[in-house]
């Protein structure tokens, strides 16, 4: 395993960080998911992901039982908050009371007395942005919180806290969370070079597009059984990569995948790893096998030539459009 920044921060992350969203608390019995968790530990993985809303709150359950007894220093646990966890109407979104009674909550269900990285699950466009930052700034002043983070804010929405924090000597944003991989492609215009700029790193999820890039699903074929194209909770996020046409694509790239000596997964993780800005790629897993496979893809380099056939393969097919990146007008 190799590890980097997370932005321009002192804070160090495995490449491959392991997520449970999902997973854990719902589609995996938890002793699978234990599992998962023990062979990333063996892998060499540091960094493990989740949130509050994931599985009604159960997967930060399950992953602070997977972890008990692990040394708390030697990993980084980052959590999320915005999504509804309750039925009340300050039970979601960014607002002072829903962001400290949400963090104490996680820290609950996480056992554990802080998180590395707590973020902003979304952009709340009915809260100002000064509690926002404030509320999140407390937490890392009585120490519950190292460092902060978002997840799926476009780059005017990260610029705007990053002036709000200077102006009122609040802590900066250090990473952001959006989808990347091979197909979708929406942070590299404006995201991304922002990020830069401003010393923040990605630490990016799907860069398997769901599993669309492993190649087991074909076109003109059913999902196989099991699979989480099958599962009710994870059905709606995969099935708009799961066109005749991208698969076919798919298919194509199985060739560079051998050439590099690498698994059609492999070669997808590696390929998010690639660009500099890029901390970290979250993978998920229902079996240890998963685990180990894709954490492989850490320190793996990709020639230009690669690259290149990469992007002549999928073409037409990769979505680069910035405005894609959305947060609900309402929480």
């Amino acid at each position: 395993m190799e590890f980097r920044h997370l932005g321009r921060s002192g804070l160090i992350v495995s490449e491959i960080a392991y997520g449970n969203w999902i997973t854990h608390g719902s589609q995996v019995e938890e002793d699978a998911a234990k599992a998962c968790v023990a062979a990333a530990l063996d892998e060499g993985v540091t960094t493990f992901d989740t949130a509050d809303v994931y599985a009604g709150t159960k997967a930060e359950e399950v992953l602070g039982r997977a972890l008990h007894g692990v040394r708390r220093e030697s990993v980084e646990i980052f959590t999320k908050v915005f999504w509804p966890t309750g039925p009340g109407m300050n039970d979601r979104g960014l607002c002072r009371k829903h962001i400290i009674e949400s963090a104490n909550a996680s820290l609950c269900r996480l056992g554990t007395d802080y998180v590395d990285m707590y973020q902003a699950h979304r952009y709340d466009h009915e809260t100002p942005l000064e509690e926002t930052m404030r509320a999140f700034d407390d937490l890392v002043r009585q120490g519950k919180a190292l460092y902060i983070g978002v997840s799926e804010w476009r780059a005017e929405e990260i610029a705007a806290a990053l002036r709000v924090a200077d102006q009122m000597g609040l802590d900066r944003i250090i990473s952001n969370q959006p989808q990347y991989n091979i197909i979708w492609r929406v942070i590299e215009s404006e995201v991304v070079r922002l990020c830069e700029k401003e010393g923040i790193g990605q630490i990016v999820w799907s860069p398997i597009a769901q599993g669309a890039l492993t190649g087991k699903y074909l076109p003109g074929a059913a999902p196989p059984a099991g699979s989480r194209a099958t599962d009710d909770r994870g059905s709606n996020f995969i099935r708009e990569y799961l066109t005749d046409d991208i698969l076919g694509r798919v298919q194509q790239l199985k060739t560079v995948a051998d050439e590099a000596g690498l698994s059609l997964s492999q070669l997808a993780v590696a390929w998010t790893l690639q660009n500099p800005n890029v901390s970290a790629a979250i993978v998920g897993a229902s079996r240890p096998e998963q685990v180990r496979e894709n954490a492989k893809a850490s320190g793996v380099r990709l020639d230009q030539l690669l690259m290149a056939r990469i992007d002549e393969i999928f073409g037409t097919g990769i979505v680069t459009d910035a405005a894609l990146t959305r947060s609900p007008a309402r929480r």
